[in-house]
């Protein structure tokens, strides 16, 4: 049987925590930056944790399951 693939695009958009949760990054910060406020960007530049509804779909596409 041949091995399981990762997905590029996940396993450069996702990191695992050290308690197992899965860390992402906010959109909406690469352009267009002029008319959004400072606390808005700020905001965004923290990193948050993915939903536990994607958690599932998240660890097939980094093959954690």
């Amino acid at each position: 049987m041949p091995k399981q693939k990762t997905k590029s695009s996940a396993k450069k958009r996702f990191k695992l925590t050290g308690s197992g949760k899965i860390k992402r990054k906010h959109a909406f910060k690469s352009h267009i930056l002029t008319k959004k406020s400072n606390k808005r960007k700020l905001n965004l530049t923290h990193s948050t944790l993915v939903h536990e509804s994607d958690v599932n779909s998240i660890k097939e596409q980094l093959c954690l399951k």
